[in-house]
């Protein structure tokens, strides 16, 4: 196997021992990064053994505050921005959890769609995704066991498809934002990167003392088969995916309103757009200066009438009322996490298509690898739970890892 395809368990690191994760870690960037670059700044603090996790090293994505390094956002506007003097509050909750900062991760430019210098460490010349690429790629690379992201669109669970590694997105406003770079503030949410599910579940028990959801009583899960725009591999993966969860027990219908998912992923641009261009109001006066993609966005936003932007969010509030009456007695929504497997070339992203109506309800999602082309390149599902549910979401999607495996 490649030195770049050898992702690192965190379940296994924490369970062993977490002695030398740090010099693990550096040893590991050396070796790999002047491929990957999947890294803007790099700091090697003191190991400490504090916390759940004992000191595991953890990559953060460059719009997340770390006292005493920059927060360039990926952007030429911050080149020569200031070391933070504080850390963001969800890294100050990781540091309490027994995670140690190595550094900061690539980003797409204010965490939208110009792409970072960043390769795909498990499919080498196609793209990592965005806007997490970083975060994404140095777990999947085996660099670090934890890497942080967020999404606002599908910046987490597309890139987690993409390289072949599991992911979580918490649900809306569960922790702070203070001392992150947002766009959306609606739409904003935390996320974070492992090799596995299983690991996603202990790191979530460190970071918000709830269960580990991996050791949690198993049962064959009640699921909402949703499709959306998956492209064929896409779909032919999602049908083994649910071929195989059916042979394990699983009870795999039919979601039954797909024209209203299609509506929601139709209202979460006009809400992003709109709030975009009021939350980076300084960067949209400078708009000659931006990537045309992010400018774009806020030029969009700023022409948005509040009226359009008021019905949108409407409309996700009365959809989010229908979409938890259809979940009933469901576990969770089973779909694809991105179109199709990473496209060819760094010079886009990929499509969040498939990301968004999640998005827009603020609901708790988990991206599960394990699933791949003919040809090896990754193909993940996604899980999406109901708000504030992430234990339970946690526990379906750890049976369904293992039911996938088996």
């Amino acid at each position: 196997m490649s030195p770049l395809r050898a992702p690192w368990s965190l379940r296994e690191l924490v369970t062993g021992s977490v002695d030398g994760a740090l010099r693990r870690s550096r040893e590991r960037i050396a070796e790999t990064e002047p491929a990957l670059r999947a890294w803007v700044e790099l700091a090697w603090p003191e190991p400490v053994a504090a916390g759940p996790l004992g000191g595991v090293p953890l990559g953060v994505k460059d719009i997340i505050d770390v006292a005493g390094l920059p927060t360039r956002c990926g952007s030429g506007l911050r080149a020569a921005c200031p070391p933070a003097a504080a850390d963001a509050a969800i890294v100050t909750a990781w540091r309490r959890a027994g995670a140690v900062p190595v550094g900061k991760t690539v980003t797409t430019e204010f965490a939208f769609f110009s792409p970072g210098p960043t390769d795909n460490p498990s499919a080498p010349g196609h793209t990592p995704g965005g806007s997490s690429s970083g975060s994404a790629a140095a777990v999947a690379s085996g660099q670090v066991p934890l890497a942080l992201g967020s999404q606002t669109a599908g910046s987490v669970i597309r890139p987690a498809s993409f390289c072949g590694v599991a992911a979580m997105v918490l649900s809306h406003g569960r922790f702070p934002v203070d001392g992150v770079t947002g766009l959306s503030p609606s739409l904003d949410s935390h996320g974070f990167y492992t090799a596995r599910v299983s690991d996603l579940a202990l790191a979530h028990a460190a970071l918000t003392g709830s269960p580990d959801a991996a050791g949690l009583p198993a049962r064959p899960p009640r699921l909402l088969l949703w499709t959306g725009i998956a492209g064929p591999a896409m779909r032919a993966a999602l049908a083994v995916a649910r071929d195989r969860l059916v042979a394990a027990g699983a009870v795999a219908e039919a979601f039954p309103d797909e024209r209203l998912i299609a509506e929601l992923t139709a209202a979460h641009p006009v809400v992003m757009a709109y709030e975009a261009a009021r939350e980076r109001a300084a960067e949209l006066a400078r708009v000659a200066e931006l990537s045309a993609p992010l400018a774009n966005l806020l030029q969009t936003g700023a022409r948005t009438p509040e009226a359009e932007y008021r019905r949108a969010r409407e409309f996700v509030r009365s959809a989010a009322s229908a979409v938890s009456d259809f979940l009933g007695s469901y576990d969770a929504i089973l779909g694809p996490a991105a179109p199709g497997p990473p496209p060819e070339g760094l010079a886009a992203t990929g499509d969040p298509v498939l990301s968004r109506p999640w998005q827009a309800l603020g609901v708790p999602q988990v991206a599960v690898p394990g699933l791949s082309t003919e040809d090896g390149l990754p193909l993940g599902v996604q899980l999406i739970g109901r708000a504030q549910e992430e234990t339970g979401l946690l526990a379906t999607a750890c049976w369904v890892e293992r039911a996938l495996a088996e």
